[in-house]
């Protein structure tokens, strides 16, 4: 027996059938079943005890058994358990079931071929096996953090006990399940008194396991987390931690990083045992065969770095594998019955097989996937064939989800008034996509063009494939950049005309306030707003005139391009954002080739020209109105106009504080006002209330478990009747303005309480009335999320502005009102 409690064979043979090399979940499962079945095995780990994977999980971790729905194929057994009873268990299991396990056995290099391999070990003897399984899994090349003082002793890759820490701020950076569950075990016991800070630098836990995120939320709702979202770490400092958020940078104490930011295949190593990678990126996987072998025959690979990392799956592979080599090649894999089900209403006979590869061979963003991966990708997909002009979704439908085209092609309406209009989209390319990124509803119908097989994957699905799968990201966004330049520029272009741009474009994050073009400055590229928005600015006597605003969509650049003159303006990131970057040597060539684009560049140009003119012809008499307009602005932008899509304002020259504004929204809206006039912030006359922004991209919708919260037809962001009240919105809304109320009982009619003083009149009711109706009515209203939803479906638009007697309450659009039209209106 060793010190960890398992049996080690006092004698392994020289050469075995079958080496296994790792003792992970998949790893103890080839072996366990190689012994079960008699083959001569050994079960080769690094490290002095079994299963350093589950090994190095922290302290007291709840393992979980997902998903659920997949039968558990092994001879080892595995069910939701804390970390050290399923280690116990496996130990009792491996000794009992006589696995040849060799501890302490680092492989060096594997050399030889299929029936002949040799496995050299660092101190030991060499191994000779006839077949190779690689479960070595990706845990011991973790990607390290890339920043200014990532040397310093307070930043560590690997949690081993929550409980040692006491007093701490620990800040955990990584939104998969390891950063997850580090930060719940490092915040559960709150006589540690840790403040646990996660960083998530998107919106969404899409890595995570949902009962994780839901674990997550809870947390922060009690006080025990905070979530910071849309935030990654820029600079280590002793004792501090500086940070690049939405709004700029923002440094927070710090005494310890814990950063789970995943792990890399070993590459160079596998890949020196003759093993090919589905690309060049280095965050590919091997090539495998349905049976996990590898380009290099006799060598196979299975678990995490077959790109397949939970436990069941991995340990099902195991037990799959070995049945393999046993000569059993009939055996199906565990999900087979799921996905057969799935594949059944499809047109054709194919084997689960080959629709799998069907589908992986014919999409564009699913090639370099493997068919382990495609299995666990389209557990959670569905699939549809199309009949020729059958309608897949409508204008201004609800829906998030992607489509992908396996085969046939469809066709785009782009005119909501004459459907004949249509672009089409060709077989392996992808649409939806946009809803998927923005969260806004279909913006044009689509139908299949000819019979048409395709690939719908939710919201979920898609967001963990781009997060998991780097090749499938870089897929998505090649299409989503080819097509903002299409949609842009027009002019009759193709995708074959803008091929070149799109293959030297790179996308960049910008922090808030970060210079993107610098006025009078010599570069010539020209950038494309992704996603945020960025605020242009013109020196004038030393001071910075705020000239116009460009939302998402935009670009921006062109005019040094165009002419070879030096920038005339500084472009900056209003809010955190993203910007692609085009090389101006092949915009050039792209007008030399598209004389209508040059047009169209040229008018755009001439149009900011005269902006420019106006302000150098008006520079001397501009005077404080200059100053006040671009004071002005740039406090609407800090407070969300800068990624709004509609905002309300209040001119307080004008209000007059009768509060018709809250009492017109209470009554359009089951009486709970969705308005604070008098919250907010005001700079001079302007009042920003506390009123949602309708964000070009919002975060409330980040972690909505129902996906109840859309975007209507007119941009305006809404909560549906699915909302569960788990207030995860209101705990990711940056600007405070959603709040969880019930439904209050119904106030009797204007009239009534005109004539009789019946109710509480116009408005929403006192807290003390609605509660006492609601507790002489017996029932119990659950609490919900409720905000503003532009008046979405009420005849005249907004109540708060129709029922404003002086005109002081707006809704604008940010582009409509920072523009130099307001500076021409201030000082003509």
């Amino acid at each position: 027996m060793t010190k960890q409690g398992f049996f080690v064979a006092g004698q392994i043979s020289t050469k075995v059938r079958v080496a296994i090399v790792g003792s992970g979940p998949a790893g103890l499962s080839a072996a366990a079943r190689a012994a079960a079945l008699g083959m001569s095995h050994v079960l080769i780990e690094k490290t002095d005890h079994l299963s350093d994977t589950i090994f190095k999980y922290q302290k007291g971790k709840h393992v979980m058994a997902t998903p659920s729905n997949l039968v558990l194929r092994s001879d080892l057994d595995f069910d939701a358990a804390k970390r050290e009873a399923i280690l116990a268990t496996w130990d009792e299991q491996v000794a009992a079931g006589k696995v040849n396990v060799l501890l302490n056995g680092e492989v060096t290099a594997i050399t030889g071929e299929k029936g002949a391999f040799t496995i050299a070990l660092k101190g030991k003897e060499p191994v000779e096996a006839e077949a190779i399984v690689l479960a070595i899994g990706t845990q011991g090349n973790p990607n390290l953090l890339r920043v200014p003082g990532a040397e310093l002793p307070q930043l560590q890759y690997q949690l081993d006990d929550p409980g040692e820490y006491f007093d701490e701020h620990i800040t955990v950076i990584g939104s998969g399940d390891a950063g997850i569950e580090n930060a719940l075990g490092l915040a559960a016991d709150p006589a540690q008194r840790n403040v646990v800070t996660i960083l998530n630098r998107g919106t969404d836990f899409a890595r995570a396991k949902g009962a994780n995120v839901k674990l997550l939320n809870e947390a922060a709702a009690d006080g025990r987390m905070i979530i910071r979202l849309e935030t990654s770490p820029a600079e280590v400092k002793p004792g501090e931690l500086v940070l690049d958020t939405r709004d700029g940078q923002e440094t927070i104490r710090c005494d310890r990083i814990i950063a789970r930011t995943g792990s890399k295949p070993p590459r160079a190593f596998v890949e020196a045992c003759g093993v090919t990678f589905a690309s060049e990126q280095p965050d590919a996987f091997p090539q495998l065969s349905p049976s996990f072998e590898t380009s290099k025959p006799g060598i196979h690979v299975i678990g995490a770095l077959a790109g397949y990392p939970l436990i069941k799956h991995c340990m099902n592979q195991g037990y799959d594998v070995i049945e393999f080599l046993n000569g059993n090649t009939a055996l199906k894999p565990a999900d087979e019955p799921i996905l057969a089900e799935k594949f059944a209403g499809l047109p054709g006979r194919r084997s689960v097989d080959e629709w799998l590869e069907l589908f992986r061979a014919n999409i564009v963003i699913l090639n370099e996937l493997s068919p382990l991966q495609m299995r666990e990708l389209m557990l959670d997909s569905r699939v549809h064939a199309y009949g020729a002009d059958e309608v897949i979704f409508v204008r201004n439908d609800q829906g998030s989800s992607m489509f992908a085209i396996a085969e046939g092609s469809v066709l785009v309406e782009v005119s909501a008034e004459d459907p004949s209009i249509t672009v089409p989209i060709g077989q392996g390319s992808i649409f939806g996509e946009v809803g998927l990124i923005s969260g806004r509803r279909r913006g044009a119908t689509i139908r299949a063009a000819e019979p048409t097989l395709c690939m719908e994957l939710s919201r979920t699905a898609a967001l963990k494939l781009m997060a998991t799968a780097p090749s499938a990201a870089r897929a998505v966004n090649r299409v989503f950049i080819e097509r903002q330049l299409l949609q842009i520029f027009g002019s009759g272009l193709t995708a074959e005309d803008v091929a070149e741009l799109v293959d030297a474009a790179v996308v960049e994050e910008v922090r808030a306030g970060k210079v993107v073009v610098q006025e009078g400055a010599d570069d010539k590229d020209i950038f494309l707003v992704r996603r945020g928005s960025m605020i242009v600015e013109k020196d004038i006597g030393g001071h910075p005139v705020f000239l116009s605003y460009l939302p998402a969509g935009s670009y921006f650049g062109e005019m040094a391009v165009i002419d070879g003159s030096k920038r005339t303006a500084t472009v900056k990131a209003a809010i955190k954002s993203e910007v692609v970057r085009f090389p101006g040597e092949a915009f050039t060539a792209l007008l030399d080739r598209k004389p209508r684009l040059r047009e169209k560049a040229l008018a755009d140009m001439a149009g900011r020209r005269e902006v420019n003119q106006f302000i150098e012809s008006r520079k001397d008499s501009f005077g404080g109105a200059v100053d006040y307009y671009s004071r002005t602005a740039q406090f609407l932008v800090d407070n969300g106009i800068g990624e709004a899509t509609d905002v309300l304002l209040i001119d307080e020259m004008l209000c007059v504080g009768c509060d018709n504004c809250e009492k017109a929204c209470a009554d359009s809206h089951d009486g709970l006002s969705r308005l604070d006039r008098e919250a907010g912030r005001t700079y001079a006359h302007l009042h920003v209330p506390t009123s949602c922004r309708h964000c070009e991209h919002p975060h409330c919708m980040a972690d909505c478990p129902p996906n109840a919260i859309k975007r209507g037809p007119d941009g305006e962001v809404f909560i549906d009747d699915t909302c569960i009240g788990c207030g995860n919105c209101q705990r990711n809304c940056p600007y405070g303005v959603i709040r969880m109320d019930a439904k209050p009982p119904k106030k009797p009619g204007l009239l009534s309480w005109m004539l009789f003083g019946a109710g509480p009149g116009p408005g929403e009711a006192s807290y003390s009335w609605r509660k006492k109706k609601a507790e002489a009515s017996g029932v119990e209203q659950a609490k919900l999320a409720i905000k503003c939803d532009m008046c979405s479906g009420i005849t005249g638009g907004p109540a708060c502005v129709r029922a404003c007697p002086t005109g002081a309450a707006i809704r604008v659009s940010p582009e409509r009102f920072l523009s130099v039209a307001r500076l021409v209106e201030e000082t003509d």
